[in-house]
Order: C-alpha cells, then sequence, then structure tokens
C-alpha cells in the first residue's frame, strides 16, 4: 500500500476529501485563468517564451559555472536578462497579473494536494522506544565546536549537574574521539554523547553502536545536520540534555565508509574536492568560484565510477551517499530527512559535462545527467589509488575503492520526549490518488 494509502485510511476522510476538492478546484482554475484571459493561441506563444526564457537562464548559469573572466561577466548578465524580457514583454501585453495569479493559484493547489495526502504522525516518523535508566553517561565536548556553544550554552555545568562524566577535547582537531568512548565503556560507561560536530558525533556513534548501549546528541555543532533530522532543538543545545531527565529512544541506521561510521552522509567528486583546498574555510564562495571551471568545464573528468547496488554509472562528477534519502518533493524538505530507521542509502550522482546536459536537468530527460537511488551498498571507484571524501563534513582522502554500506537499527539514539523540530515529512502530490481520493474515496483507499 503507497504512503498516500496509508493516509487515506488513518485519517479523518471527509476533512481529507474536502482538502482533495480543493486542490483538484484550484489546479483547474490556475489552467482556466490563462486560457479565459489570453487565448489559446496568445498561451501557447507565451509558454513558449517562458520555456525559451529558462533555458537560457540554466543554460548562462552553467557557463558562469565553467567560465572565467569575461565570459564569466557575460554569462552571469545573459541569465539575468531573460528575467527582464518577460517581464517588459508580459506588462506590455497585459499578462503579469495573469501569470502572478495563476502561479498562485498553483501553488495553493499543490498546498491542499500535500494536505489532503499528509500521512499521519504514526505513519511518517520513527517509532520511539522507552528509554532505561542510565547510570554512568559520559560525553565528550568540543569546545571550539559551532563557535564556542559549550562554554555559551555552560553545557559542562549543565550536563554534570545531572550525573554526566565530562571530558572537553583540546588540542589538535585529530585527536583520537573514539579511543577516549572506548576507555569510558570499559570504565562502566552505560551512556555515550559528544556535544560537537557531526563527524565527531558519527566516530562516537560507532563506538555507542558497538557497545550497544545509547548515544546522546547535544546540538553543538556548526549545522547540526543529525540533530535536525532527530528533531532536536539546535538553537539552545542545553535542552538535549533533558533526553537524561525525561528521553525516549530511536533505532536509526548507521552507515560505514571503508569501516568508518558516518551518521549523514559521504560525497564524492566536486565537493570533495573543493573542500580539499586550504582556502576553502576561510573563503568559501571565492574557492569554490575559482575551482569549478576546471572541475566542470568541458573535457574535465572525475574518473570515478559509482556502483549502485547493481547498477553502474561511470564518471560522474558528483556523488552523493546518504544515510536515508533525503526529501526532494518540496524545497522546504531539501537538505533533511524525516526517517533515518528504513535500512536505505540514498544516492544521488550528477553528470553535467555540457550545456545540453545542464538543460536536460530540468526535465530530467537523460538518465546519465541525474541518477537517483536507494541500495544497500554503493562501491566508489577511480583509476587513482585514493580520492578526496567528504565524510560529514570531515574532509578524508580514502583509499579505492571506497564501499559505502549500512546497519539498519544499530544505533539507540536518547532524544528528549519533546523535540521542537520534528516534522512530518511531506508526501509525493499523485493527482490520480488525489483523484479518487475527491470523488472515489473508497478507491483512494
Amino acid at each position: 500500500m503507497s504512503q498516500a494509502s496509508v493516509a487515506a485510511a488513518t485519517a479523518p476522510p471527509t476533512t481529507r476529501r474536502w482538502w482533495a476538492r480543493a486542490a483538484m478546484a484550484l489546479a483547474v482554475a490556475a489552467i482556466v485563468l490563462p486560457v479565459a484571459a489570453a487565448g489559446v493561441l496568445r498561451l501557447v506563444g507565451l509558454v513558449l517564451i517562458c520555456g525559451a526564457c529558462v533555458v537560457v537562464i540554466v543554460a548562462a548559469m552553467y557557463w558562469f559555472l565553467v567560465s572565467r573572466g569575461v565570459l564569466r561577466v557575460v554569462s552571469a548578465a545573459l541569465a539575468v536578462l531573460p528575467v527582464v524580457v518577460l517581464v517588459v514583454f508580459l506588462v506590455r501585453e497585459r499578462q503579469l497579473w495573469v501569470v502572478i495569479v495563476a502561479a498562485l493559484l498553483a501553488a495553493a493547489a499543490v498546498g491542499c494536494g500535500r494536505r489532503a495526502l499528509r500521512p499521519s504522525r504514526a505513519d511518517s516518523l520513527m517509532p520511539e522506544h522507552p528509554a532505561r535508566d542510565v547510570h554512568r553517561p559520559f560525553v565528550i565536548m568540543n569546545p571550539r565546536s559551532g563557535g564556542g556553544k559549550v562554554v555559551r550554552f555552560d553545557l559542562q555545568r549543565k550536563a554534570e549537574d545531572l550525573g554526566v562524566e565530562v571530558t572537553l577535547l583540546s588540542g589538535p582537531e585529530e585527536i583520537d574521539v573514539a579511543r577516549l568512548a572506548r576507555d569510558a565503556v570499559a570504565r562502566g560507561a552505560d551512556l555515550l554523547g559528544v556535544a560537537g560536530g557531526d563527524g565527531t558525533q558519527a566516530l562516537v556513534a560507532g563506538v555507542a553502536a558497538e557497545a550497544g548501549v545509547p548515544f546522546l546528541v547535544i546540538s553543538a555543532g556548526t549545522r547540526n545536520h543529525f540533530a535536525l533530522d532527530l528533531g532536536l532543538d539546535r538553537q539552545d543545545p542545553s535542552r538535549c540534555l533533558d533526553a537524561l531527565r525525561d528521553g525516549v529512544e530511536f533505532r536509526v541506521d548507521l552507515c560505514h565508509i571503508n569501516g568508518r561510521p558516518f551518521v549523514n552522509n559521504a560525497s564524492f567528486g566536486i565537493y570533495a574536492e573543493v573542500v580539499q583546498s586550504p582556502e576553502y574555510r576561510d573563503d568559501k564562495t571565492r574557492t569554490v568560484l575559482r575551482m569549478l571551471p576546471d572541475l566542470l568545464g568541458r573535457g574535465a573528468r572525475s574518473g570515478l565510477r559509482a556502483v549502485i547496488g547493481d547498477e553502474g554509472v561511470d564518471d560522474p562528477q558528483a556523488i552523493l551517499v546518504s544515510n536515508g534519502p533525503y526529501a526532494t518533493n518540496d524545497v522546504a524538505g531539501l537538505g533533511r530527512r524525516t526517517r533515518i530507521d528504513e535500512g536505505r542509502l540514498g544516492v544521488v550522482t550528477v553528470s553535467v559535462p555540457d550545456t545540453r546536459q545542464a538543460v536536460g536537468l530540468l526535465r530530467r530527460t537523460h538518465d546519465r545527467g541525474l541518477v537517483q537511488r536507494t541500495t544497500t551498498e554503493v562501491t566508489v571507484d577511480a583509476d587513482a589509488e585514493t580520492i578526496p571524501v567528504g565524510v560529514d563534513g570531515e574532509s578524508l582522502r580514502l583509499t579505492t575503492p571506497v564501499r559505502c554500506t549500512i546497519t539498519p537499527g544499530a544505533l539507540r539514539v536518547r532524544v528528549p520526549r519533546h523535540r521542537p523540530e520534528t516534522r512530518v515529512a511531506p508526501p509525493q502530490l499523485d493527482w490520480l490518488q488525489l483523484w479518487y481520493l475527491a470523488w472515489n474515496p473508497h478507491r483512494a483507499s
């Protein structure tokens, strides 16, 4: 049964039916309005002009990324010019209001449709499990992470008031946090935690999974992607300590790349090459723009070969392997995962060696240009003995072939019962399912 079908069976049917009907009505209005206001022939011309502008913009943006000097400046101007031309044309034809209103109607139709198909929280969120009492919790804190959040939020004192043994990291970044965690388990620690970045979180999470003890995430890093996917408070990391007072557990998946654990993702190709640059941390934008022409330009080859399950992808320019697939069906969902307990790696590969393939990505017509899959194992190989890889924000060089695997439910994560960033995943918009839900609910369920 599809996610939409499950939702249809679990949510109040009358309310869902009216949301579906509203979506269908708004969609029809978004189509009828331009036809009524402009006429069929005029509308066809308008659609063709809009499509041509989009193609020019995408092509110009591609050339902006792969060029330098004067050509980059010209490409930037060409990316803006179609927008100006289109607005002037619509104003002269007195059709700008039609486009704006139709766009608003279409957006409202999508919103109502997703509201109708939205799954229940129980179907969308990871199940909670009772948390056992812990007596000797151990937490590693990085006072430099996140611009000094450990000190700013007084995390050490607050944790120690709850009976936590705290170790503050000091010295070089490459300190062996995994060894610190193993030593703590050997001394009798029955919970391991980290207040720091996702890379440190992953290393200690691997030890917690090996030892079978719960893992505590404290959102004291810079981006806190793992904390976001767990629904934790990223504004006030001290609230993560509520898991020790009133907590529950998730059983989440843990990934490994050549034996090293990761909780978020591993990236190969363009991003991994860029973050290897010493200048990247000081000036990210300038470094990216300086390096992209060599990494993306015509004739540039990544030399990578990805095997996704039984499927091979040759020479992709970028590969992202994630612990669970990232949401891609709405802008708000990009960059986060609602479920990381389904035993699946998310895989995305991108290859845009020329303008034609860059434009083709608009329609996803070129299988080699954009590949999106889920699997349980990914292998990335290359002619070189080692390749750069970005793992949970850390820049590494790993020996080829690089193998990514996932172990379902390997990690017990202790989280507060109340989590402010918990979010129900938006459903894929299925217009056929909406039609059944609106007019034939028995078939929809």
